[in-house]
C-alpha cells in the first residue's frame, strides 16, 4: 500500500510538472501569433550526381523546405524521425530557451526512431539563419534547410527577395569520408587536382620550402579536407530565376550549409550592396568579392539590369568546384572568376617567414594547465591566485555604455537607426519556455571556482594603450608560440579574410563596469591523424568552460593550423573585433583564418550549457568542440539523455584496412584508432614461405610519440613453416621530423630491434616507399658464462604504389626476405 501511495504521487507530480511547463508555453504563446510547421526525417535515395545514393530528406528533399516567419511570431516546429536512427535539428542562430537550441544529450532530447519532437520558441529577431541536424554526420547526408525570418518593419528598399542555400555534396558515406581522412590517405587532394607531389614542387623551386614542411612533419599547405563531385545552390548545381524584371531589386538571402566548404562569393552585373550578415544589418557596403565561411549568411541587395542576366558564382575555397546562380533573362553578365589558390606558392611564403607549426592536437599532459608557461617577451605577469594581469591596464578609456546586458531596447533602435538598420536584439525572456530553469543565479562562490584547464584566464585591464580599432594589442601568449613560433606582428597569411567590411549600424560595445574574462583557445590539429581540438585537448578529455553570468567573456582565436575554422557558439551573438572598434559587427560565427587571430566578445545574459565548436562537420567530430557553461542546473527533462553521449561521438572508434597481393608476396594490415588508442594487426607472407605476423595495442601520449606492446610470430629460416619464433614485443613508434616513422622496440629476448620507414608523393599518383629494420641478438654463450654470442639481422625493403582510385592501386617492391615483384593494392 505504502508503494502504491509513493507511485501514485510520482505520477501526480509528473503530471503537475507537466501542466506547469504547458502552462508557460501557453503563457507564451499569449498575445504571440503562432506559425507551425510540420518536418519528417526520412532515409531515402537521392540523385545529386548522376548516381543514386543512400541520403536523408527532409519532407521529401534535400535541402528541406525554407521555413518563413515575421519577427515577433512563436515558432511551433514539430520534427517526426522516420528512420532507424536518432536524429536532431538545430536552429542555427536562433536565440532561443536552452532546452530548444536541438543538441542531443546536452541540451534536447535526441528524436529516437518513430517520435516527434515539438521545438517551440519566440521570434524576437529577424534576419537570414538555418537549421541542420547535430547528430553524428547527418547534415552531410542532407539533413538540413534555410530559416527566414521578415522584420515587422521592412528596413530595405528591395522588390524581391530569394533565398540561396549553398552545400557540398559527397556520394560517399559520411562515415566512410571520415575514416578515409583518419587513415592519412591523399586520395581527395589526388581526386580533385590540389596535391602537391614532389615534381611539381621541384619544378617550381620549392623544394627548400617543401623540406621545411617536412621538417614540421607536414606534407603541404592544407585548404580542404574532401572531395565533392558537385556543390549545389538550393539542391542543385546552377539555378535560374527567370522571373525578375529588368530594373528590380532582389534581396539574396545567401547561406553556407555546407558540411566542410567554404565559398568565394562573386557577382555579375553591378556591385552588390552587402546589408547584412549572419541575420543582422550591417552599414550597407559595396561588395562583390566576398569569403563565405561554413554556416555563416549574408545578404545582399542586387538591381536586375536591363541588359540581361546576372551570374551568382560561388567557387570551393580551394577551387576544386562551382555552383551558380542566375537571376533575370537574357545573355550572361558573368561573375568574376576568383584564381584557384597556390599551395606551393602559399608553402613558400610560409618558408619565407620562418612560419613555425607543430602546435600539439593532442598534448602530452591533458589534464595540465600550461597557461601559466608564459614568456616575458609577452609583457605579462602572473598571479596564480588571481589569473593572468596585464600591467597598466583598466577600463577607464573605454566606452562600453551602449550595450549593457547585450540589448538594444526598442526607443534606442528608433532614434538611432537609419532605414537600413539592424534588427532590435532586445529579448523578452518571459515569452520563453524556461519551464524549471527559473532563478537559477550563480553565487558568488560559484563564480570563484578554479576555470578548468583549457578555458579561462582572469585579465585586469588598462585600455588606455590598446588601438581598440584593430585589437594589435590584444594578443595574448600561447602554449604553442612557446613552443617556437615566431611572432606574426606586421605580417598577415591572409589579408583577404578579415571582417573589416562588417560595420555595426549602432555601437555594440559594453559599459566600462563590466567585469572582463579572457580566454585564450589555440586552434590545434593533426591532420595526419586527423585529430582536432583546442589549446591541445580535444572534446573528450576536456572540462566545460564556464561562462560568467553578467560578465563580458573575450575570446581570442589563435589559429596554428593550415585550415580555415568558423566558429560558432550557440544561442550568441557575439562582438567580432574589427578595425571599426566600438561599431564592431555581431555575429553567430566567426571564420579565423590560417595563422591568424581574431577576438571577439560577447555578455553572459544566459543559462545552461552551450555547445561551441568548428563548424566544420569533420573538424567537430573529430574533437574541435567545447560546452560553455553557465553553471545552472540541468533541466530536469534531460536526466535521462546522459550529456557522455554527445561527447562519445567526437571519441568514435575508426578502423581500416590494406591487403597487397603481389607475385612474391602478400600482406595484410588492419587498424582500429579512436584519439588516444589504436589497434593494429600486421601479417606478411612470401612465397617461399618467410612469414611474420604481429599483433600490437598502442597508447598516444601526444600527436607523435605513442607506446606498444604486443606478439609477434616469425619463422626463423626460409621455406619452413614449422619454425615459428613467438615473442612479447614493447616499445615506443615516433613519428620524427621529416615524416619518417619510427619504431624502437625490445623482446622479451632482450633483442633490441630498431626501424624507419617512409613514403613520398613523387608524382600526382605515384609514390614511392621505403623501410628498414635492423635487430641485435645478444644472446649469452650458456647459462653461466659472461661471454655474449653476437648476431643482427637487417631487413629492408623499396617500392612504388600507382593509385588508381580510393580503393585500388598497383605496386611493384623488392624485399630482402621475399624478392621482387608487384600486383595489386587494395584499401578497405
Amino acid at each position: 500500500m505504502k508503494n502504491t501511495i509513493i507511485i501514485l504521487l510520482l505520477l501526480m507530480s509528473g503530471f503537475l510538472m507537466k501542466a506547469q511547463r504547458q502552462a508557460s508555453v501557453e503563457g507564451n504563446v499569449e498575445n504571440l501569433p503562432v506559425r507551425e510547421y510540420t518536418l519528417e526525417i526520412k532515409a531515402e535515395k537521392v540523385n545529386k550526381t548522376g548516381k543514386t545514393v543512400s541520403g536523408m530528406t527532409i519532407n521529401g528533399s534535400t535541402p528541406g523546405p525554407t521555413l518563413e516567419f515575421t519577427e515577433g511570431e512563436y515558432a511551433v516546429i514539430h520534427v517526426t524521425n522516420k528512420m532507424k536512427v536518432e536524429t536532431s535539428i538545430h536552429w542555427h542562430g536562433i536565440l532561443l530557451p536552452n532546452f530548444y537550441d536541438g543538441v542531443p544529450y546536452l541540451t534536447t532530447p535526441p528524436i529516437r526512431p518513430g517520435e516527434t519532437f515539438t521545438y517551440e520558441f519566440a521570434l524576437n529577431q529577424s534576419g537570414t539563419y538555418w537549421y541542420h541536424s547535430h547528430t553524428m554526420l547527418q547534415e552531410q547526408s542532407g539533413v538540413f534547410g534555410a530559416l527566414v525570418i521578415k522584420p515587422k518593419e521592412k528596413t530595405f528598399d528591395y522588390d524581391h527577395e530569394q533565398v540561396l542555400l549553398l552545400s557540398d555534396w559527397t556520394d560517399e558515406k559520411p562515415l566512410d569520408v571520415l575514416r578515409t581522412l583518419k587513415r592519412g590517405t591523399e586520395w581527395y587532394n589526388i581526386k580533385k587536382g590540389t596535391a602537391t607531389p614532389l615534381n611539381k614542387v621541384i619544378a617550381r623551386g620549392a623544394f627548400g620550402a617543401q623540406v621545411d614542411f617536412w621538417r614540421q612533419r607536414m606534407e603541404g599547405a592544407d585548404i580542404a579536407d574532401i572531395y565533392y563531385p558537385t556543390f549545389l545552390t538550393n539542391g542543385l548545381s546552377t539555378v535560374e530565376y527567370p522571373n525578375y524584371k529588368p530594373g528590380e531589386k532582389v534581396r539574396l538571402r545567401i547561406i553556407d550549409g555546407s558540411a566542410s566548404t567554404s565559398f568565394w562569393l562573386t557577382f555579375g552585373g553591378q556591385t552588390p550592396q552587402l546589408i547584412s550578415a549572419d541575420g543582422l544589418d550591417v552599414l550597407p557596403v559595396a561588395h562583390n568579392k566576398t569569403f563565405i565561411g561554413v554556416a555563416e549568411s549574408y545578404d545582399f541587395i542586387v538591381t536586375i539590369p536591363e541588359e540581361g542576366k546576372i551570374e551568382i558564382r560561388a567557387m570551393a575555397q580551394d577551387g576544386s568546384g562551382v555552383t551558380t546562380a542566375y537571376l533575370g533573362e537574357g545573355k550572361i553578365l558573368p561573375a568574376e572568376i576568383v584564381p584557384k589558390p597556390d599551395k606551393i606558392a602559399m608553402m613558400q611564403q610560409m618558408a619565407s617567414m620562418k612560419m613555425k607549426m607543430g602546435a600539439h592536437a593532442l598534448k602530452f599532459q591533458p589534464g595540465k594547465d600550461e597557461r601559466y608557461e608564459m614568456k616575458e617577451e609577452y609583457g605579462m605577469k602572473m598571479n596564480h591566485s588571481e589569473g593572468m594581469k596585464m600591467e597598466g591596464m583598466d577600463h577607464s578609456k573605454m566606452d562600453h555604455s551602449n550595450m549593457k546586458d547585450m540589448k538594444m531596447s526598442s526607443e534606442e533602435n528608433k532614434e538611432t537607426k537609419p532605414k537600413d538598420s539592424t534588427m532590435q536584439m532586445e529579448m523578452d525572456h518571459s515569452k520563453m519556455d524556461h519551464s524549471n530553469m527559473k532563478d537559477m543565479k550563480m553565487s558568488s562562490e560559484e563564480k570563484k571556482k578554479t576555470m578548468p584547464k583549457d578555458s579561462t584566464m582572469q585579465m585586469e585591464m588598462d585600455h588606455s594603450k590598446m588601438d581598440h580599432s584593430n585589437m594589435k594589442d590584444m594578443k595574448m601568449p600561447s602554449e604553442a608560440k612557446n613552443e617556437g613560433m615566431d611572432s606574426m606582428e606586421g605580417m598577415s597569411m591572409n589579408p583577404e579574410y578579415n571582417y573589416d567590411y562588417l560595420r555595426s549600424p549602432e555601437k555594440t560595445n559594453y559599459s566600462k563596469d563590466v567585469p572582463v574574462t579572457e580566454i585564450l583557445l589555440n586552434l590545434t590539429g593533426n591532420m595526419n591523424r586527423y585529430i582536432w581540438s583546442m589549446n591541445g585537448v580535444p572534446l573528450s578529455e576536456t572540462d566545460n568552460i564556464k561562462i560568467k553570468s553578467n560578465e563580458v567573456t573575450r575570446i581570442t582565436f589563435n589559429n596554428l593550423t593550415m585550415m580555415h575554422h568558423p566558429m560558432h557558439l550557440h544561442g550568441h551573438f557575439f562582438r567580432v573585433i574589427n578595425k571599426n572598434g566600438e561599431y564592431s559587427p555581431l555575429k553567430h560565427t566567426v571564420n579565423v583564418p590560417p595563422m591568424e587571430e581574431i577576438t571577439i566578445e560577447f555578455y553572459g545574459n544566459e543559462y545552461g550549457d552551450w555547445f561551441f565548436h568548428c563548424h566544420i562537420l569533420y573538424h567537430m567530430m573529430s574533437g574541435m568542440t567545447r560546452v560553455f557553461s553557465y553553471d545552472t542546473p540541468r533541466d530536469d527533462r534531460l536526466k535521462a539523455y546522459p550529456v557522455s553521449n554527445l561527447i562519445a561521438e567526437a571519441n568514435h572508434w575508426y578502423s581500416w584496412g590494406t591487403i597487397d597481393g603481389a607475385s612474391h608476396m602478400g600482406e595484410l594490415n588492419l587498424t582500429a584508432s579512436n584519439i588516444r588508442n589504436q589497434f593494429n594487426l600486421m601479417a606478411e607472407y612470401g612465397w617461399n614461405q618467410n612469414v611474420e605476423a604481429e599483433f600490437t595495442y598502442e597508447r598516444y601520449l601526444h600527436d607523435y610519440l605513442r607506446i606498444f606492446g604486443g606478439v609477434n610470430v616469425e619463422n626463423g629460416m626460409e621455406d619452413s613453416l614449422d619454425d615459428l619464433e613467438v615473442t612479447a614485443v614493447a616499445g615506443i613508434r615516433y613519428l620524427t621530423p621529416y615524416l619518417f616513422n619510427l619504431d624502437v622496440r625490445v623482446d622479451n629476448k632482450l633483442r633490441p630491434q630498431i626501424s624507419l620507414s617512409r613514403e613520398i608523393m613523387i608524382f600526382p599518383r605515384t609514390a614511392i616507399f621505403g623501410s628498414y629494420e635492423y635487430q641485435v641478438d645478444l644472446g649469452l654463450v650458456n647459462d653461466f658464462a659472461p661471454g655474449i654470442n653476437y648476431s643482427d639481422e637487417t631487413v629492408w625493403s623499396a617500392g612504388v604504389e600507382y593509385f588508381l582510385s580510393k580503393n585500388f592501386s598497383l605496386m611493384a617492391s623488392y624485399d630482402n626476405r621475399f624478392g621482387a615483384g608487384g600486383g595489386l593494392s587494395a584499401r578497405f
